[in-house]
């Protein structure tokens, strides 16, 4: 058998991502929506609320799931399936740079929320008073 005289494996051979570089402004087209991701099911899917008021069941492509991680908040590019409304592909991931120009440009709506990972606007929070009393002795209990 060779001796391994190399450091890592195939993971050190493959070199750093250098894909930072800025990529041109994609909109969408017919049969295209702006989504954002409410939750990840697992599996390469998930729960996108649309844009158009539609909440749609997502499948990421095969290109997509290992080289773009998608988190629940991220801005979407989805392709509308014309033989079921209830479920999309996703085509495209926007950074927070990519959706504020978006954004700008009219193409969402103002109550987009582009850096917030919580996507719920119900959840409040609880307001609790704390009283301190003096006269209690922390050893006695």
């Amino acid at each position: 058998m060779p001796k391994n005289k190399g450091k890592g494996g195939k993971n050190r051979r493959r070199g750093k991502n250098e894909n930072e570089q800025k990529r041109e402004l994609q909109f969408k087209e017919e049969g295209q929506e702006y989504a954002q991701v409410l939750r990840m099911l697992g599996n390469g899917r998930l729960e996108a609320s649309c844009f158009d008021g539609e909440k749609r069941l997502c499948h990421i492509s095969g290109r997509l799931r290992k080289k773009e991680w998608i988190n629940s908040g991220d801005i979407i590019l989805i392709q509308l399936r014309d033989y079921q409304n209830d479920k999309a592909d996703v085509i495209l991931r926007y950074n927070v740079d990519e959706a504020r120009n978006l954004k700008t440009y009219g193409e969402l709506p103002e109550t987009a929320r582009i850096n917030e990972t919580d996507a719920f606007d119900d959840v409040e929070d609880i307001p609790f008073e704390f009283v301190a009393e003096d006269d209690i002795d922390i050893d006695t209990l």
